[in-house]
């Protein structure tokens, strides 16, 4: 379907039923180019139920749109957030979600050939996904990483380090994924715009990052839910 499409068309499937786009000038350049590249993250850290329509519509119109589309499951980050899931269970939640997100895009007739699944840990062991993260510890303030995870980090009375980690962790899931969009719900919009501003950039090459040249787009939910990790 996306094939037949202008890049106007593309644009109205895209941005319908969004509360917010950041970044729509960028959207429409890239729309008159190529088909653009988004992902929408959740973590693992839990059943999927009935409100995971709410996301799985708008996935329907991007990919309708014919958007390259990547659902990310935040494994990692679904440990780090006050370890909401046990280490030993991460492998087992993937392949549960995976089974349960095809089977409700499948029950609404969305087409899944420019759907792709990757898991967090795939990428974010690696030695270079590492280093990027200490690079981004140096440069980032405490202040402003509290800030950015104040909407979808569990708050405690006695917070774990891990908590502080997230936001950057998301922010450079747009680089390693190669997309050009984050698609969450408005409880993103900080860590959006985290990663959006610039006021952290590499220390060594003394470029800014790609991850904050992205554009984001935020969904009206029901209530704030975990969508983008």
């Amino acid at each position: 379907m996306g094939d037949s499409l202008s890049p106007e068309e593309k644009l109205s499937l895209i941005t319908r039923n969004l509360q917010e786009v950041l970044g729509e000038e960028k959207l429409k350049e890239i729309l008159k180019e190529r088909e653009l590249k988004v992902y929408w993250g959740t973590a693992t850290t839990g059943k999927p139920h009935v409100a995971y329509f709410v996301p799985m519509s708008k996935i329907a119109d991007f990919l309708k749109a014919g958007c390259e589309v990547t659902i990310l499951f935040a494994d990692l980050h679904a440990y780090l957030d006050n370890m909401k899931a046990p280490w030993e269970l991460l492998e087992l939640r993937t392949s549960y979600y995976e089974n349960v997100i095809k089977a409700m895009l499948e029950s609404i007739g969305v087409p899944l050939e420019k759907l792709r699944f990757i898991k967090g840990t795939d990428y974010q062991l690696s030695k270079e996904y590492t280093l990027d993260v200490y690079r981004l510890s140096s440069v980032v303030t405490q202040h402003d990483a509290k800030k950015a995870g104040a909407e979808v980090v569990k708050q405690v009375e006695h917070p774990l380090l891990s908590g502080l980690l997230y936001p950057g962790l998301q922010a450079l899931d747009e680089e390693y994924l190669k997309v050009d969009a984050q698609f969450g719900g408005v409880d993103q919009r900080k860590i959006f715009t985290f990663a959006e501003k610039g006021h952290w950039f590499d220390p060594w090459s003394g470029k800014v990052p790609r991850a904050m040249e992205q554009l984001s787009l935020c969904a009206t939910t029901p209530e704030p839910m975990h969508c983008n990790y």
